[in-house]
Order: structure tokens, then C-alpha cells, then sequence
């Protein structure tokens, strides 16, 4: 069951009062058992030293050496010899002059009994033990006893284990105070730094406790979550930038056009025709940037099983031959995807491959361990080492001299990345020999449920 006020504090005092808890559940019962143990203890204790004593006054009656008057063994201050009828025979000093110290007298066939008795005046009660001395139905009785220590007729003893109880639970909680305290002082470190980090600071970082135990890999992971978080930062800020730039470009031209055709009548047709071309880039940019927005989100989340085959098939049949294709496609390569997402992957890396082919363009797709592998080749010039990450940016052109028209958005390429790891991919560029190679690898598709077979 939750307790509303233990949720109210902090985890220090949570886990202090959850320690202190534990404590009083187990040393509770374990010194209300310490309490009964050893008053057990102690009245057996004196049960037995009192037999002894009563089995050998028993033995000096039966031999007629009864000393007079008896000596005081082990502590047992309360020997009496008492012959049928009550009357005290012999007895040690302490017990001289007292009545018998119980009116219990043991049957011939159970010579020894065991008493508790607080006849005596001005006494505590006494502990002892009853022996008849011979078998005869007249035998005498030899009564050995003492007094009950103090801590068994007072609460002394209880007192004593509850203080001890209470100081032990006391500690405890300070202990786990202390230790909760300390473990968690890293963690009102990482809170403290946290608080600081602002949008235009991103570069902090919390501080890492020595170790490795789940506050140091908390900060660890914390840490690389801000890194992911300013790149992301960064590279978000980068794009408004460039889409400004890029957005702007077409927007200036088809100011600049109407402007010309209003002051130049005769030049209005062309105008116009340029400013639909601008108008056509501008729509094309917003539309890619809305597609990006879209990759990865919740509404298009629904995957099916795609045959790559089929998919590269039907993305190459309406597509203008620009470019002699060679393809090598092993049928049965089945991936879990968004469909429409996955064609448009592989037509930006297609149309990429186009645009930048000297004289052919080859398409291959096979199956390779658990991954499907789609693979778009051109003969086109090779990509330098340092640009080969850089191109799957977004808006980033190597040929600045391309025109934009000619070049597309500068969004393909970040499209085909961004689709492929939504898809748990990866998407790179190898070189080969005579050319450029855009390769695509996606997990395979597992059997199909039996009802799809």
C-alpha cells in the first residue's frame, strides 16, 4: 500500500525512514524474544542448581548426615527439610524460622517437582525444586529455592532492551542518513548543473562520479544526451540558416521577375515564366521539408512487409531514362517499411545517381546475413573522403558551380538518410573503381505470421 506522506519526502528521507522501518521490524522482535529467552534461561538456570542442591541433601538424609544447620550451595539461599504434616525439619539459615516455602508436596510417583511460589513474607517469589527424599509414603521433602533475580519481578530488563532497541534503531537511521546522503550527492550535483544548462549553453556537462554504478552511467548518459541535444541544437540552427538562404533565393527572383514585368510590359510573359520556375523550387523545398518533418513521427508509423524487388521495379518504371540502367535484383528480399517512405529513399539516391552518371547507372539488391542490401551505382566522378558525410546534409552542394535548378532542392540525400535510420538502417557512400557507390543496408524482414504464408 503507498503511504501519501512517506511519498511527500525526499528519496534521502525515504530511504532513511524505510531503514529505520526494516530496523524496528526485525530488532522488535528480536528483543521481545531476547526478553523471554533469557528470563527462560534464568529460571532454568535456577531450576537446576536448586535439584542439585535438593538431590544431595536427599542423599545425606538417606545416609543420616543432614548437616545442621545446612550450608548454602550455588547460590540456592532456601533449603528446607520438611516431614509430612508441614513441619520444618532442618533448613539453612536464611530459611530458619520461615514457614515452607511452598504448601506443593510431590506424589511417591513423581518425586520431583518444579515450583514457583510467593508465600514467603516480606519476600520476592521464589523459584525452586521439590524432592522427596526416600520412596515411603512418610518420606520428608527437601525444599531448595532462591529468590528471583530483581530484573525478572521489575521491567528493568525490558527497559534495558527497549533503550538498547531504540539506540540501535537510532544509529541505523543515522547511518542510513549519512550513507543515502553521500550516494546521492551526485545526484543533487547533476540536478544543480542541470538547472544551469540553458538552450544558449548546451556545451555543460554534469559532473561524472568516479566509478560505475547507476548514478556515474546516469551522468554518462546524461552527458551524452546533451551532446545528442546540442548537435541537434546546432544543426537545427545550421538549417534555418541554410533553408532561409535557400528559401529566400526563389523568393527574391520571383519578386525581382514581377517587378521587371511591371516596369517592362513587353517582358511579362518571360517574367512570369520565370517566376513559376522559382515558384516550382519554392514548392519543391517546402514540399521536401514537409516529407522531412514527417520521417520517423507517430502518424506513419504503420510498417508492412515490402519486396524490395518489387519496390526498386516499380520506382524505376516511371522514371525517364536518362541514364542506360544494369540491374541486378535477387528476388525475395523482404524488409519491414513504410513503403511510400522507402521508394522515395531510393528515388533520391536514383535520381542523384542521374544527375552525376558519365554513362551508366547500375542498381543491385541482394541479401546479406540479416540485412538487405540496395546498392546505386554511377560512373560519375568519385567524392572526396572528407565530403562523403558532409553530402548527406542538408542543402549541402560539392558542385557549386551546378545550378540549383539542375541540382534538385539539396535535400535529397538528407531525405534517403533520414528515411533508411527511421527504418533502423544505415546509408553511406563507398568508393569503387570508375565511379560512386550509394549503399543502403536494412534489417530483413522476419518469416511471415503463419496465416500471411
Amino acid at each position: 500500500m503507498s503511504l501519501p506522506w512517506l511519498r511527500t519526502r525526499s528519496i534521502r528521507a525515504r530511504l532513511t525512514l524505510v531503514a529505520v522501518a526494516i530496523a524496528l521490524l526485525i530488532l522488535v522482535p528480536v528483543g521481545v524474544g531476547g526478553n523471554l529467552i533469557t528470563r527462560r534461561l534464568v529460571i532454568d538456570n535456577i531450576f537446576e542448581a536448586s535439584q542439585n542442591v535438593a538431590s544431595q541433601v536427599s542423599a545425606e538424609i538417606r545416609m543420616g548426615q543432614v548437616p545442621s544447620p545446612i550450608p548454602i550451595r550455588d547460590e540456592i539461599t532456601y533449603v528446607q527439610v520438611v516431614a509430612p504434616g508441614g513441619r520444618v525439619i532442618e533448613s539453612s539459615n536464611p530459611a530458619r524460622d520461615l514457614p515452607p516455602v511452598t504448601a506443593v508436596w510431590p506424589a511417591p510417583d513423581n518425586r520431583i517437582i518444579r515450583f514457583t511460589s510467593c508465600m514467603l513474607p516480606e519476600k520476592n517469589c521464589v523459584y525452586g525444586v521439590g524432592i522427596r527424599a526416600t520412596t515411603g509414603a512418610n518420606s520428608e521433602v527437601v525444599y531448595a529455592a532462591r529468590e528471583a533475580p530483581s530484573f525478572l519481578t521489575t521491567r528493568s530488563l525490558a527497559l534495558a532492551i527497549a533503550v538498547q532497541v531504540a539506540l540501535l534503531t537510532a544509529l541505523i537511521g543515522w547511518l542510513a542518513w549519512r550513507i543515502t546522503g553521500r550516494a546521492l550527492h551526485p545526484v543533487e550535483d547533476i540536478t544543480n548543473e542541470l538547472a544551469e544548462i540553458t538552450v544558449r549553453d548546451l556545451t555543460r556537462r554534469v559532473p561524472v562520479p568516479p566509478g560505475d554504478d547507476e548514478i556515474a552511467r546516469l551522468a554518462r548518459t546524461a552527458n551524452a544526451t546533451l551532446g545528442r541535444m546540442q548537435r541537434a541544437v546546432e544543426q537545427q540552427r545550421q538549417f534555418a540558416a541554410d533553408a532561409s538562404h535557400e528559401l529566400r533565393t526563389p523568393i527574391a527572383g520571383i519578386r525581382a521577375q514581377l517587378e521587371s514585368g511591371r516596369l517592362h510590359a513587353e517582358d511579362m510573359p518571360e517574367a512570369i515564366e520565370a517566376a513559376l520556375r522559382d515558384t516550382d523550387r519554392l514548392e519543391a523545398i517546402c514540399t521536401d521539408l514537409l516529407f522531412l518533418a514527417r520521417v520517423g513521427s507517430a502518424e506513419a508509423n504503420v510498417k508492412e512487409r515490402v519486396d524490395l524487388a518489387g519496390l526498386v521495379g516499380a520506382r524505376l518504371k516511371p522514371s525517364s531514362e536518362r541514364m542506360p540502367r544494369k540491374l541486378r535484383l535477387e528476388p525475395g528480399v523482404v524488409v519491414e517499411a513504410i513503403e511510400p517512405q522507402l521508394a522515395r529513399a531510393f528515388g533520391e539516391l536514383l535520381d542523384n545517381a542521374d544527375r552525376h552518371a558519365a554513362s551508366e547507372v547500375t542498381v543491385s539488391l541482394a541479401a546479406e546475413g540479416d540485412q538487405a542490401v540496395l546498392t546505386v551505382q554511377n560512373d560519375g566522378d568519385g567524392i572526396p573522403e572528407a565530403d562523403r558525410e558532409r553530402i548527406f546534409e542538408r542543402f549541402t552542394r560539392l558542385d557549386t558551380a551546378r545550378s540549383r535548378m539542375r541540382g534538385g532542392t539539396g535535400l535529397g540525400l538528407a531525405i534517403a538518410r533520414e528515411v533508411v535510420e527511421a527504418h533502423h538502417g544505415t546509408v553511406k557512400v563507398e568508393p569503387v573503381p570508375g565511379g560512386v557507390s550509394f549503399v543502403m543496408r536494412l534489417p530483413l524482414a522476419g518469416p511471415p505470421p503463419p496465416e500471411d504464408r
